[in-house]
């Protein structure tokens, strides 16, 4: 069983629902406290042990990669003045992870996206993460999926129960109805994208973790698009549900939709209250307001 060394991280949107500040801002790099979302996503990775990250881009994301690539003069300012824990900070970043990117020249769907890392990825398994699909807990999410992976080889799918009056916000999975393989593991016969409520086949929504196995670029080859016109990830997996089973895990740990103003802002609280060195002020300061 191979392991799994590399992650595909769909970066190229245009993240209009955060305009005015992703005009000339990668929707990836606005900061959860002072994070970058896709920092948080690679560092997910890295704890998982994948050392190896594809960012499939889009024009103006050059700011995305270049703030994981070696900053020399800002580390030389940093070195000069005495001051290395923000020294360590940045260098951390650019010494961790070992990036490469592919440019989408044009938006054709998240199917479409992880195509354009064939080349790159090769005849092996790989994850893909979408950042903006925040993800706390104790074992890295995508390492989760990992572990399951390497018991039972497949498409392995990150899941989460999610309320009937919210499932038709998401894709939902169709169990095959056979005994659960393992734990928090459901076997699938197939997907479904934004049921409507009363027509959803579970309430186990996809969430934006994914581990696929070889065969995966050959099943999106052959996928038709959808009526827009794209090549939608989901499709593609469907098509490998006749050469290898699929299942969806129910990771553990809380999940934050930063894509969305609301779940970016609980997010950005939430992972505040977290820290050692905010956490107790800003609880405080919460405490204080009139609400």
């Amino acid at each position: 069983m191979s392991k799994v060394r590399k992650a595909v991280f769909p970066v190229a949107g245009l993240g209009t629902r955060f305009l005015p500040a992703t005009k000339v801002i990668p929707k990836e790099m606005l900061p959860i406290v002072d994070i970058p979302q896709i920092q948080i996503g690679v560092q997910e990775a890295l704890d998982a042990g994948i050392d190896e990250i594809i960012f499939i881009t889009g024009r103006g994301k050059v700011s995305m990669v270049d703030h994981f690539d070696v900053a020399f003069e800002l580390e030389d300012h940093l070195r000069k003045r005495g001051q290395e824990s923000q020294l360590a900070i940045v260098q951390e970043i650019s010494r961790k992870a070992h990036i490469s990117s592919i440019r989408q020249k044009v938006p054709g769907g998240l199917g479409h996206a992880v195509l354009c890392a064939k080349d790159l990825v090769g005849e092996e398994p790989f994850a893909v993460i979408l950042s903006d699909d925040l993800i706390r807990c104790e074992v890295p999410a995508i390492g989760q999926l990992a572990r399951v992976y390497e018991r039972h080889p497949g498409a392995v799918l990150a899941a989460m129960k999610v309320p009937k009056d919210q499932i038709s916000k998401y894709g939902v999975v169709i169990p095959d109805g056979k005994p659960s393989p393992g734990p928090r593991l459901t076997s699938l016969k197939g997907m479904v994208e934004k049921p409507p409520a009363d027509k959803a086949p579970s309430d186990l929504a996809i969430i934006g973790r994914y581990i696929l196995p070889p065969g995966t670029f050959e099943a999106l080859e052959r996928t038709p698009p959808d009526a827009k016109g794209e090549l939608q990830l989901t499709d593609g997996i469907r098509f490998l549900l006749g050469s290898q089973p699929v299942y969806a895990y129910e990771f553990e740990g809380k999940r934050y939709d930063a894509g969305d103003k609301l779940g970016f802002l609980q997010a950005t609280v939430e992972f505040a209250l977290a820290r050692e060195d905010l956490g107790p002020s800003f609880r405080a300061y919460l405490r204080s307001l009139s609400l």
